[in-house]
This record gives C-alpha cells, sequence and structure tokens, in this order.
C-alpha cells in the first residue's frame, strides 16, 4: 500500500467529521490486516507516486506487481466557477474539514473567524452540514473530539453566530441525509430559521404522497430545531432555489456579500408524481430548475464552497496504458473496478463502441465511481473491487505486461515491494512503515490522553519524520 502521507487512512482519519467517531471505527479493518498479515501486507507512507524526482514512478512498480489497484479518492474541490471566487474569506469547504482534521496540506489554512457575525455555505450536502455543525457546535462537545487543540483555540474566537445553507435546488433535491439534518435540528442552543418561502411553495407535494425517505426529511424540516430559534445565541437557515453568480467586494480584495439568482421548478413537483414509489423518489430527487433572472445578495464576509470534489490523474498513468477521464473525474472501468481503455477494445484505438481491460489494473472508491455515497458505501465498493481482482487471479486472467495469474510462467519473479525497495532510497525517499505508523499513532494517543480525549493529531509531515528519526 502506497500512501503519500506518512499515516493511513485517508478520508476516513481527515474527511470524516471529528464528532463522528463511530465512523471512523471502519479503519479497524486495516489495522487486523496489518496485525494478521504482516508478513504479504507492506505499508509505505510518505511515499507520493508520480514523475518528479522525489516521487516514486508508476512506471517502477509494474516490473515488480502482478496487479496496481487505484484507489487514491478525490484530492481537488470542484469550483463554482464565478467571478470573485478568490476572494479573501472564500473558502473551500474540503480545506477547511482538512485543517479542522488535522490534514497537514492545510494546517496553516488562512481562515479568518472573526472578520463577521454570520457565514455562507454554497451547497448542501453532508460536508456543508458539517462545516456549519462545526462552525456553531458547542466548544466543550468539540474539545471531546480528536479535533486539534489549534483548531479549537481559533474556533473560540469565532465571532460566526448565524450560517446560510445555500442550494440551487429545493428541500427534496438537495444530497444531506436525514442523520445529517438531525444532527443540526438537535445541537443544543442552535436555532433553525425556516426559508422565507415558506414549505409549502418549496415542498409543493401533499406530505401523505412523498416517498417515505423524503417525507421524513420534509417532517423534519417542517419540525425545526429542539431549541426554539428566539432563545438560540446561535442560528442556521438553509436557502433554496438560489444559484451563486459573485463573489462580490467594493475594494477587490476581502469578500463583503455573495449574490444569487433565484431559480425555479422547470415543472410542478406535484405533476412528477406516478404513485410509484421508486419512481416518484427518483423523479423528485432528479428535479431540475431553470432561472428566473431575479437577483439578490446575503451580506457576509466568509462563505465556503462545498460543491463536490473532484479527482485527478496521476502522473505517469498515460505511460502504463492507464486513461483517465477528466470530464467524469474518473478512471474509466466496468463498474467491477476493472480499468478500461477504448484502445483495448474490439477493433482497437478505431472503435469508439468498445472498450478492454488493461491488464492487471484495478480502481476502487471515489475515482472509480466519483466522490458520491458514504464510508460504508465506499466500503462494500472496495470490497467489490478486491473480490473481482482475486477471481480475476484465479482465472487466470492477463496480468500487467501481460501473460495469465496463478502459477503462470508471467509472474514467476516478481519481487513485490522488495524490488522497488532500492527505487525508493535511490529518489531519497524517507517511507514510513507500518510499524512507524504505530509509533506516530501511540504519541498522538498519548498526547490526545493528556487533554481528556482519544488523540491529539500531529498536523505536520516533519514533525511526524522528527519524532520517527528522534
Amino acid at each position: 500500500m502506497f500512501e503519500h502521507l506518512p499515516v493511513p487512512y485517508g478520508l476516513a482519519r481527515y474527511g470524516v467529521a471529528p464528532d463522528h467517531p463511530g465512523v471512523k471505527r471502519c479503519t479497524d479493518t486495516l489495522e487486523n490486516l496489518a496485525r494478521q498479515s504482516f508478513r504479504n501486507f507492506h505499508f509505505v507512507g510518505n511515499c507520493p507516486i508520480g514523475d518528479r524526482p522525489e516521487e516514486l514512478p508508476l512506471t517502477a512498480l509494474v516490473p515488480h506487481f502482478d496487479a496496481l489497484l487505484f484507489a487514491y479518492g478525490a484530492s481537488k474541490d470542484k469550483r463554482i466557477n464565478v467571478p470573485g471566487e478568490d476572494l479573501k474569506g472564500v473558502v473551500s469547504a474540503r480545506a477547511f474539514v482538512g485543517w479542522y482534521n488535522g490534514l497537514p496540506e492545510y494546517a496553516d489554512l488562512d481562515v479568518d473567524l472573526t472578520a463577521g457575525d454570520s457565514a455562507v455555505v454554497i451547497g448542501q450536502g453532508n460536508v456543508a452540514l458539517d462545516v456549519t455543525r462545526t462552525l456553531l457546535a458547542p466548544l466543550d462537545e468539540l474539545r471531546k473530539t480528536d479535533i486539534n487543540e489549534e483548531t479549537v483555540e481559533a474556533l473560540s474566537r469565532s465571532k460566526v453566530r448565524e450560517v446560510k445553507i445555500v442550494g440551487r435546488r429545493g428541500p427534496l433535491q438537495a444530497p444531506y441525509t436525514i442523520k445529517e439534518l438531525r444532527e443540526l435540528m438537535h445541537l443544543p442552543n442552535v436555532g433553525f430559521a425556516s426559508p422565507p418561502e415558506g414549505w409549502e411553495d418549496l415542498l409543493q407535494v401533499p406530505r401523505k404522497k412523498l416517498p417515505r425517505q423524503l417525507k421524513r426529511i420534509a417532517e423534519l424540516l417542517e419540525k425545526g430545531s429542539t431549541s426554539p430559534l428566539e432563545d438560540s445565541e446561535k442560528a442556521w437557515q438553509l436557502g433554496f432555489l438560489r444559484s451563486p453568480t459573485a463573489f462580490l467586494s467594493e475594494g477587490g480584495e476581502k469578500l463583503e456579500a455573495v449574490g444569487f439568482e433565484k431559480t425555479e421548478y422547470e415543472r410542478p413537483l406535484a405533476e412528477l408524481l406516478t404513485g410509484e414509489p421508486q419512481s416518484d423518489l427518483n423523479a423528485l430527487r432528479a428535479a431540475k430548475v431553470q432561472s428566473t433572472g431575479q437577483k439578490g445578495l446575503v451580506r457576509t464576509n466568509l462563505a465556503f464552497r462545498s460543491v463536490g470534489y473532484q479527482s485527478e490523474p496521476l502522473a505517469g498513468m498515460q505511460e502504463i496504458g492507464v486513461p483517465f477521464d477528466v470530464a467524469r473525474g474518473i478512471i474509466p472501468n466496468d463498474r467491477w473496478g476493472r480499468v478500461l481503455s477504448p484502445s483495448l477494445g474490439v477493433g482497437g484505438a478505431a472503435s469508439e463502441l468498445t472498450a478492454g481491460h488493461v491488464p492487471g489494473t484495478y480502481c476502487a472508491g471515489w475515482v472509480k465511481r466519483g466522490p458520491t455515497g458514504v464510508i460504508a458505501s465506499t466500503m462494500d465498493d472496495a470490497f467489490l473491487t478486491a473480490d473481482v481482482l482475486a477471481g480475476d487471479w484465479e482465472h487466470h486472467a492477463l496480468i500487467l505486461g501481460g501473460g495469465g495469474g496463478e502459477n503462470e510462467n508471467a509472474s514467476v519473479g516478481r519481487a513485490g515491494y522488495e524490488g522497488v525497495v532500492q527505487e525508493i532510497r535511490k529518489r531519497g525517499i524517507r517511507s514510513v512503515s507500518w510499524a512507524e505508523w504505530e509509533r506516530i499513532d501511540a504519541e498522538e494517543r498519548r498526547r490526545g490522553k493528556e487533554s481528556g480525549k482519544e488523540r491529539e493529531k500531529i498536523r505536520r509531515v516533519p514533525e511526524m519524520l522528527r519524532l520517527l528519526d528522534s
């Protein structure tokens, strides 16, 4: 397992909200594997893959392995592509989540939580709700989690008291889950402000005709928060049918307002119903909106862009025959995780209708199907790809460099990790083993225990390496 950070677990460690410790228990699977299969499993941390001098090229891996599985997720967040997006005060939700979760890439993120008492979050997925909950949650509750002390100190100085979560479609189309909504509704001393349009105009469907999943969401929204708005110190609001048009600033440096254009449903939602639950669910979820031309703005000094993540290709993929679909942000595959290339289909490169498996290459997770779903669905996807890879091996499918699988001559002499060790050393890469990760883990837990919580993450890579080399 080659990982560009010195520590494992990726999204589970750096993407899951600190107050969701149960979700992070998915890491137990890898931990158990590492202990039970220590002779067959090698963790190679702090080893970036790429074509720069300090990176390990993919071409160095191919001769030594029978298969490569790409599971590197989505390292980039999508932009809205409207004027003013780079103003000071416009923050990527991915960066903010990385900052409060201790991701080294964003250890020094410059986010000013003292600029004003309001914030706007653009996008209504679970990440947007995580950002909102972190901004509004009681500090005493956050201190019990593995959120970093530096983050808690910054949040203690925050002046944000109101957050608006804005989306271009309606409450039945927003990608949040009822679990995340309920958590926000139950935050102590935080009230929920209903949208100005009123629920009848936004929902447009009698509640008894809604599919069960959407009915529960509608009922939760209409019921509101457990803390009455008028008695709460902080508040949040969902804004629907609004598409961002610009981030505004008179001086051209700091954010002062966000401009929006109002949208409307292309068709009345009630007209989409057929009486068949699954069909109604799909139709209501997919309901489209169109512009009305009406403009408005929300004054704020802090806005978070939360409209999705995006995967990028690794340098050197083309050299080993692995394509990348830039438009979709995925490695083309056959849904089971086998990497596909049009040049290997029936008719070769001249054919646009078929594609063939790039021998020995597989993908899983967000780089396979896009940044959708939750940890559980991503785990299921990974298990599926692993089962397919194992099945291909047992049935002597083609492996890297040609040849068949188990017991085929083409596989004889492949050295695996031991074959690339010299290349790693030659490039001056200070790789981190699983045993060394366990030392980092133990130190983080020791620091956390001093503060009365599970762990205090080490936020910077040089500090991790100093710990190991001291």
